[in-house]
């Protein structure tokens, strides 16, 4: 295995075992959607910085997670009305990415947060 080197093909691996999780797309770049409802995808707006993954979370998570690592996650104006968190691919390692996927697994399938869109 070359490096730790987190790209969009090891994020694919990893939400791709996560269940009810499909590939899709979304402006012609892969995204990933559980029970129809985006999951994850590359930070596609201008605003962000390149290599960025947009994962959905809650408001409050990704205000804790900003403050804890604000090298790997960001938020940018574009982005903060949504529930998103922005990630540096470049800076995260594997394990947090893995359970920053996870979480937004359960709040994706949550009842009850949809705070945002």
């Amino acid at each position: 295995m070359a490096k730790n080197k987190i790209d969009f093909d090891v994020v694919r691996e990893l939400v791709l075992v996560l269940s009810g999780v499909e590939e899709s797309t979304i402006h012609g770049a892969p995204s990933w959607k559980v029970g129809g409802k985006l999951l994850a995808c590359p930070a596609h707006h201008q605003s962000a910085e390149p290599n960025s993954l947009a994962v959905r979370i809650d408001a409050d998570q990704r205000a804790e997670l900003i403050a804890a690592e604000p090298s790997i996650y960001y938020v940018t104006d574009h982005y903060v009305k949504y529930p998103m968190v922005l990630v540096r691919l470049a800076a995260i390692n594997r394990n947090a990415l893995r359970d920053l996927l996870e979480k937004a697994w359960r709040f994706t399938n949550s009842k009850k947060k949809t705070s945002g869109r």
